[in-house]
């Protein structure tokens, strides 16, 4: 039977009100090895310093990217986080095996809920247990995958757009798609600055889930088809600076979101 790693989750983590997207890339061939240091050795110790460790994923069409997101009470409650997570033990310990695996770390995203309600509901959400007689379930392949697309809009129109994004597109979700969560730029000041993020991005971010690649493909030839869908792109994409980024996601075993 599968434990979770924590007996309860915390209240605030059903909708952390900051959020990091953080997208590694790594030296070739070398993503599963931060897999493991990261499932195995660093959830806990995040946890315990006060963050709630979302997702982590392998990018399915780049396979040396290794993407996760975390989430904090407050940019205060993130400094004191960090602070403690990277000056305790727990990375003191795993920083270097970590670290030789990476070529460049600082492609980060700092975001609030695009609306209220709008961050991640983990209530429930659980991890498998990483006892040694679980490790054959450990190696089980999920199907399911998760897509996050990257708007970058013009400064100061994040909310506008949000607001469109939720009121025109809800009826036009599929059956095959669960929106997970939709987040803006939080331009707050960095409250960590040893770990840099991308503060000149204005960004809409949402999050989707679908039960395979299958059910993604599908849903994208639907609204590919639908004049309503089409009539909101067209108005949508005449306030975007650069093209979207589309990021389709595998979980990993460890991952709260997307399993």
């Amino acid at each position: 039977m599968n434990m979770p790693l924590n007996a309860a989750l915390k209240p605030a983590v059903r909708a952390s009100p900051v959020v990091e997207l953080r997208q590694y890339t790594l030296k070739p061939g070398r993503r599963d090895t931060l897999i493991d240091i990261f499932d195995g050795r660093l959830i806990e110790g995040q946890e315990d310093a006060g963050m709630t460790i979302i997702g982590q994923f392998r990018d399915l069409d780049r396979p040396d990217m290794f993407v996760w997101m975390r989430g904090f009470d407050g940019m205060a409650a993130r400094k004191n986080a960090l602070t403690d997570f990277y000056g305790g033990p727990v990375w003191a310990a795993h920083r270097d095996a970590a670290n030789a695996t990476m070529i460049d770390s600082d492609d980060v995203l700092l975001l609030k809920p695009a609306w209220p309600g709008a961050g991640f509901d983990l209530a429930g959400a659980q991890r498998p247990s990483l006892d040694t007689e679980e490790k054959p379930l450990q190696n089980k392949p999920l199907t399911g995958i998760v897509v996050i697309q990257i708007h970058h809009v013009q400064s100061g129109t994040e909310a506008d757009f949000a607001s469109r994004f939720e009121t025109e597109t809800a009826a036009l979700m599929t059956a095959d798609a669960r929106l997970l969560a939709a987040f803006v730029t939080e331009h707050a000041e960095n409250s960590f600055p040893r770990l840099p993020v991308r503060a000149d991005e204005n960004v809409f971010l949402s999050v989707t889930g679908f039960d395979s690649a299958e059910a993604h493909a599908r849903h994208k030839a639907a609204l590919a088809a639908s004049p309503a869908w089409q009539a909101f792109w067209r108005a949508a994409r005449l306030g975007l600076t650069k093209p979207t980024e589309t990021l389709r996601l595998s979980p990993t075993l460890q991952s709260l979101v997307g399993r």
